[in-house]
């Protein structure tokens, strides 16, 4: 029996369908794009008078929305909710779903070991969430560049696609830390999630105020924000270093308790 394989099956459905929302996001935003360009009214204008903040909620932030890559900031934050909503959710259940499937006694008792087994999963997993990056990509330099007027979008892109990335598998081990962790492994996807929608609250709430900035640090979604990523300096170091600090720290958690927790069969 191929684990790998088989979690690739059994999960192949639910990444057409991502695929496919996010292929479809990214059209009806750079359509939505066009419509407002050529309706002639200044866009920036428009949100000028808009209050500070509607602006943090919609995560409008700075940018300049008369231009395709500009648009396409105010545009990443949602693609980036959905590709930290998908790989939380995938790292919880890929743990969670022997139990909850009924199938643990099946898998366990075959002669593979459970580090064998998690890496497994865990790599599944990890592909899955490389394809969902590589869509989102491909899909993002396609309709921006589009739109864009003969503007090169592609390297600026790709920044938000690598820290994309970088939140994808922070998030996909935090699914699998909760659902190896706690006893009832089936709560840990809406956990995760909820933990998720948490630290985009607190992003909110620091765009709101800036007296609390210092909070950056807890939330993922402000370690790579397109402002800063496409039209800033790049990636911070510090962030980088910080996020790939709890890749490594949850996905030893992951494996520790994973191996010794006791199975519902």
């Amino acid at each position: 029996m191929n684990i790998f394989l088989k979690e690739m099956k059994s999960h192949r459905k639910s990444l057409i369908f991502w695929s496919i929302g996010v292929f479809l996001m990214v059209a009806s935003g750079m359509v939505k794009y066009e419509s407002l360009a050529s309706s002639g009214q200044s866009m920036n204008e428009m949100l000028a008078g808009m209050p500070k903040s509607l602006l943090a909620v919609l995560g409008i932030g700075e940018f300049d929305i008369s231009t395709a890559s500009g648009y396409y900031g105010l545009l990443f934050i949602y693609l980036l909710l959905m590709a930290t909503i998908h790989a939380a959710m995938l790292g919880a259940t890929i743990i969670a779903k022997e139990e909850r499937d009924k199938t643990s006694e099946f898998l366990f008792v075959k002669p593979v070991s459970r580090n064998r087994i998690l890496t497994a999963k865990l790599l599944a997993a990890f592909v899955n969430i490389l394809i969902i990056n590589l869509v989102t990509f491909a899909s993002s330099i396609l309709l921006v560049g589009k739109y864009s007027e003969g503007g090169v979008v592609t390297g600026d892109i790709a920044l938000t696609m690598g820290g994309m990335f970088i939140l994808q598998m922070l998030f996909l081990v935090i699914g699998s830390s909760l659902a190896a962790v706690k006893k009832k492994s089936k709560t840990a996807a809406s956990l995760a999630t909820g933990v998720l929608l948490l630290t985009y609250l607190i992003s909110v709430a620091i765009d709101l105020n800036e007296n609390i900035e210092g909070l950056k640090y807890l939330t993922p979604f402000k370690y790579f924000e397109a402002k800063n990523v496409m039209f800033g300096a790049g990636f911070e170091l510090s962030f980088v270093i910080l996020a790939t600090v709890l890749i490594a720290v949850l996905t030893v958690v992951t494996f520790i308790y994973f191996k010794k927790r006791d199975l519902n069969v």
